[in-house]
């Protein structure tokens, strides 16, 4: 059962209507760790509002290769599966619990209903838009622009801020495939980084301990 205070906490902009509405047409599912969410050719019949835990949305290639995008946080959606879910779409993305998480499914016919209905919802989407297109640029203009040591200090800074942790639960072999890289290059890198005591290596985590001064060679 859908709480409606706990969903005015994580979204202070909807109307109290509205989360009502959401708390009777929502559904709650809840998804472990490593779990799947979302994946490439799903046919995508409703839009997921993270409430709890952290998921990480990726493309993957042919080969199984994957391509990090962005994370979703507890108050934000999916905008790639809103735009799917209009179209009615196969997705074209992956979804993945990185935690424990929990989300609210909402059906497409609900979806587009509140978009007229709710101007706080029409304005959330539109904000779900905008945030991540503007995430996706700034991890294009990393890819396209910059060298690989560029983009791991990005890459790790961003895994800092937004677990909130300087102990990343992170291996050399899932840095890799976010990256697209191979293991052997982000393992030299993070060796630089290490000796000169801007992170240190353990066994199931990477510490951070001096990153913004970190200027890999």
């Amino acid at each position: 059962m859908i709480d409606e205070k706990e969903v005015s906490e994580l979204f202070p902009s909807f109307e109290r209507e509205l989360v009502s509405d959401m708390a009777g047409r929502g559904t709650i599912r809840e998804y472990a760790a490593g779990e799947l969410l979302m994946r490439t050719g799903q046919n995508i019949r409703s839009t997921l509002l993270v409430t709890r835990g952290l998921v990480k949305v990726y493309r993957e290639d042919e080969e199984g290769g994957e391509f990090f995008m962005y994370y979703l946080q507890p108050g934000q959606a999916c905008a790639l599966s809103m735009i799917c879910a209009t179209r009615q779409e196969t997705s074209e993305i992956m979804a993945r619990a990185m935690t424990d998480a929990e989300v609210i499914a909402i059906p497409l016919e609900y979806m587009d209903r509140w978009m007229t209905e709710y101007k706080t919802w029409y304005h959330f989407v539109l904000e779900s838009y905008r945030s991540r297109f503007e995430e996706l640029l700034v991890t294009v203009d990393h890819i396209a622009f910059r060298h690989m040591d560029e983009r791991l200090l990005f890459y790790l800074q961003k895994q800092q801020e937004t677990l909130n942790t300087k102990r990343l639960p992170v291996s050399v072999t899932e840095i890799a495939a976010d990256l697209n890289s191979s293991r052997e290059v982000i393992s030299r890198l993070l060796k630089k980084l290490a000796d000169k005591g801007h992170i240190r290596m353990d066994k199931n985590f990477l510490e951070i301990l001096d990153l913004d001064l970190g200027r890999a060679e």
